[in-house]
């Protein structure tokens, strides 16, 4: 099976969409990396999932890759002694360290770290940001606030604190069980909530140890004041636009993911656009026009993935989500004014021989309309610098391990295909016109580009670009 398009479509798995036969027909509807999201998730379900997808991943004879997005620590109010209170803007509300149910004058607030870094004049959004307090005054056991913004509290609802760098860390004990659960089940991808600083990331690789992508999940403004940091210990990203437009003005959004997207592109880090992207679809089986002009301005961004929460998780059209999404990139990646845009934001390869080879590997493919890159890549690295330069031709990643090939399912424009390790270089130029013209992707007689590192095997080593003719039985000739 083979994509139309180069942008990766991550889909959410939830009580609509968790039956093999669904799985299997959202990954036929275009669907290459699904999110298994823990917040509702239990250890059960996970690896019930996970078998599933690996089953149908078997029968299409297509790597899918899996990410297990972590809940992350959840700020909520305790509860009301009449279930909810309306906070009337200009008078005081108090968040204090008292069990006792709440009332239109207080609640109780279980977050002692809240209590030790928050500073006076600091804001606190509840639920969602619909409301908005102003902390006035504050000691150990009380928050005193003025209120900004009123309306409806009720029971349990979420705090965010946009202005305060909490002293905590993004992993919970909960967190640390899930980690553990989604490296059991061998997991490609790892998304970490709460990220406030890059801090938060070496922790989780350390769990980590390289079992599994991490991918950084942006969605606090406390991120965006380290931001270059965390996208170099990060293997990717993720904008969650949704989080980050509680905490920060809407309007800033759309200008930080264009500026994250090419923070990343410059890094040669994945990036995934997430929340909201065809939020009508979950009760509706066509999306608004301003949602298409949505996911469409991702695409002409380069954005390696474009994602699907409630969509595809709990609407009542999964699989029209997923095969809507396919649509609009298809058309947005065959436009004429694609490859233009894509061009525009191209960055300077890196002053290494990887790098500057990827990058003529890219030029010499135009230059000469081969029909196809191919990478071999042991690591992930070397298919990941190919597709940073955004090439207009399809780009073969080929390496003899499934997990990273099931990894590189989330990377832009990668076709990849698990292969054994060449054991010399014609058995590498042989395997790799074989291998396109088996995928479909190259005709007898049609020029390919190879790179990969010599000595073969070497990780993260690429030195080589060769330039061979498929043959007619598919093997390769200089």
């Amino acid at each position: 099976m083979r994509r139309s398009r180069s942008v990766k479509i991550l889909a959410t798995l939830g009580p609509a969409s968790n039956d093999q036969k669904i799985i299997e027909e959202l990954v036929r509807a275009g669907a290459d990396v699904f999110r298994i999201n823990m917040s509702h998730a239990s250890h059960d379900v996970l690896r019930e999932t996970v078998a599933k997808i690996r089953a149908v991943e078997k029968t299409i004879r297509y790597p899918i890759g899996i990410l297990v997005d972590l809940q992350g620590p959840k700020l909520r109010v305790g509860k009301f002694a009449e279930g909810s209170v309306m906070l009337t803007p200009g008078e005081t509300f108090t968040l204090d360290t008292s069990e006792m149910p709440g009332d239109k004058t207080r609640v109780y607030l279980p977050h002692p770290e809240i209590f030790s870094s928050v500073k006076v004049g600091d804001r606190l959004l509840l639920d969602d940001g619909k409301l908005e307090l102003k902390v006035a005054a504050k000691s150990a056991e009380a928050i005193n606030c003025s209120i900004v913004y009123g309306g409806k509290l009720s029971d349990r609802k979420g705090v965010s604190l946009p202005d305060t760098l909490l002293g905590m860390g993004a992993l919970t004990e909960k967190d640390r069980a899930d980690l553990q659960a989604g490296l059991e089940v061998e997991a490609d991808w790892i998304a970490l909530s709460f990220v406030q600083r890059p801090e938060d990331i070496i922790d989780v690789r350390k769990i980590v140890q390289g079992r599994a992508g991490v991918l950084a999940k942006i969605e606090k403004p406390q991120a965006i004041d380290q931001l270059d940091e965390i996208i170099k210990l990060s293997d990717a990203i993720m904008i969650a636009r949704g989080d980050l437009g509680v905490e920060m003005p809407l309007e800033a959004v759309p200008g930080l993911q264009k500026r994250m997207i090419r923070m990343c592109r410059r890094m040669g880090k994945p990036v995934v656009v997430a929340t909201q992207m065809l939020e009508s679809m979950i009760t509706s089986p066509v999306p608004t026009r301003a949602e298409v002009s949505d996911v469409s301005i991702a695409v002409f961004e380069g954005a390696d993935a474009i994602m699907l929460s409630a969509e595809s998780a709990s609407g009542s059209y999964p699989v029209q989500a997923v095969a809507t999404m396919n649509k609009i990139a298809v058309a947005v990646e065959q436009d004429s004014n694609f490859q233009a845009i894509i061009r525009a934001q191209a960055t300077q390869p890196e002053a290494t021989a990887a790098d500057a080879i990827s990058a003529a590997t890219r030029q010499v493919a135009e230059t000469l309309d081969l029909a196809a890159i191919v990478t071999y890549t042991s690591s992930g690295s070397t298919g990941i610098r190919a597709s940073r330069e955004r090439p207009a031709k399809p780009i073969i990643a080929l390496s003899p391990k499934i997990s990273t090939v099931r990894r590189l399912s989330l990377v832009w424009g990668l076709h990849c295909v698990q292969t054994e390790d060449a054991i010399s270089l014609d058995d590498m130029v042989d395997r790799a016109c074989a291998i396109a013209y088996l995928e479909g992707i190259a005709r007898p007689g049609d020029r390919v580009a190879i790179t990969a590192g010599v000595p073969l095997g070497t990780p993260g080593a690429t030195n080589m670009l060769r330039i061979a003719f498929v043959g007619q039985d598919g093997a390769g000739g200089s």
